[in-house]
């Protein structure tokens, strides 16, 4: 079984996982020999339907490592089905408000209430009684709620998106942000360095998870974990698979004299 990230988190220890873009169950076999704690399925680019993300869930759980998937949109209904299909934490990505982040903690939290009576409770106008509390933290007790952070509307509005009662963390998407912010993939620029530190800090400082996603080296992530991120979502089967292809591919040609040197730049921007 996996382990319990949640615990882990709340241990202050830090959490390893990759992007995995293939449906191929085979890769699981691969994969859970690597030294990570979750998989990282992305059903906001990767065109994955419900049947096939239950499948991958429910395959990576049985090999030890737990599946945390990023909805296609801040919607509870997306949510919920991630959850269904088995996913430990789910992911809503461009968040930029905290409604977006309450109804994202109700449908993981408060599963299975939903309707106006789970938005009486999110809002403050009705308390549950102690047996039901017991029974939905029971329910829900290791699913994790975590959003992306990838606007500067979001970076300007930080302070209050995480003050929302069972947010557990962030993850920052570096493509989106830099190109929000007008800096374009430019991850060494002063101030989308100066952004990253501010987001990771006022996170940790509130207990609460962070981590950002970079396909490249990993020197970047080193970087980061330095500066207080505990969730390391590090590259992707595609990306490690190019890499490491180019690079084979370049050292049997350069030594045969033969081709042109490859690039290792086919990634999807995630």
């Amino acid at each position: 079984m996996p382990g319990n990230l949640k615990q882990k988190l709340r241990d202050n220890q830090n959490i390893y996982g990759t992007c995995i873009l293939s449906t191929s169950p085979v890769w699981s076999k691969v994969v859970k020999g690597c030294g990570l704690d979750f998989v990282f399925l992305d059903t906001e680019h990767i065109p994955v339907d419900r049947t096939e993300l239950t499948f991958l869930c429910q395959v990576y759980s049985a090999n030890g490592l737990s599946p945390i998937v990023r909805i296609p949109s801040p919607d509870p209904y997306s949510a919920c089905m991630a959850k269904d299909a088995g996913a430990v934490g789910v992911l809503a990505p461009y968040i930029e408000n905290v409604t977006q982040i309450q109804q994202m903690v109700g449908a993981t939290k408060y599963r299975p209430l939903k309707g106006e009576r789970l938005q009486n409770v999110l809002s403050g106008k009705e308390e549950l009684s102690v047996q039901m509390k017991t029974y939905l933290e029971q329910f829900n007790q290791d699913s994790l709620c975590l959003i992306n952070i990838e606007s500067a509307i979001a970076v300007e509005r930080l302070e209050e998106l995480l003050s929302v009662p069972g947010l557990d963390g962030i993850v920052i998407g570096p493509h989106d942000l830099s190109i929000n912010m007008g800096l374009p993939e430019q991850y060494d620029h002063p101030d989308f360095e100066s952004t990253v530190k501010e987001i990771i800090h006022k996170a940790r400082s509130k207990g609460i998870a962070a981590g950002i996603h970079f396909p490249g080296h990993p020197d970047y992530q080193i970087k980061w974990i330095r500066e207080g991120a505990n969730i390391v979502l590090h590259s992707s089967d595609l990306r490690l698979f190019s890499q490491k292809l180019s690079e084979d591919m370049n050292t049997i040609k350069g030594a045969v004299g033969d081709g042109q040197k490859l690039s290792d730049e086919n990634e999807l921007a995630i």
